[in-house]
């Protein structure tokens, strides 16, 4: 069997607020979450999306350090139209979070902003133009 991509990970410096961010999103993750320092969820079509505190991420190899440099992974979040790209984005901002980019009409036919999560990681709001 060839291997098939099955769980992206973020590694995060705060979990309560890294949980806080992507629930706006509308994921599930239940509050009691919060204190875990691994946590996962099932995403639509069975791919997992997972998040480890930097402990957790040291208890294995002690090195490890941040990416410097910017982001290297980025999540792309579908909304039901534009005006809900806006309104997330506002909402997002509103309560702190880091706007990138705000929204724009894409050459390539989207309505696209850019999010940063609490530890940098790209978040992509997006939906199709008309």
């Amino acid at each position: 069997m060839k291997p098939r991509l099955d769980l992206i990970g973020i590694v995060v410096s705060d979990m309560a607020r890294s949980l806080a961010f992507y629930r706006e999103l509308g994921l599930d993750l239940p509050p009691e979450m919060d204190a875990e320092p691994h946590v996962e969820t099932k995403l639509s079509g069975g791919m997992r999306l997972a998040w480890d505190t930097v402990e957790v991420v040291r208890s294995f190899d002690p090195d490890w350090q941040p990416p410097s440099g910017g982001p290297r992974v980025g999540l792309a979040f579908l909304c039901d139209g534009p005006a809900e790209v806006d309104a997330t984005w506002e909402r997002l901002t509103g309560l702190g979070y880091h706007g990138h980019k705000p929204p724009w009409d894409a050459f390539w036919g989207q309505r696209y902003a850019v999010m940063h999560d609490p530890d940098g990681t790209s978040v992509d709001l997006f939906a199709p133009i008309g």
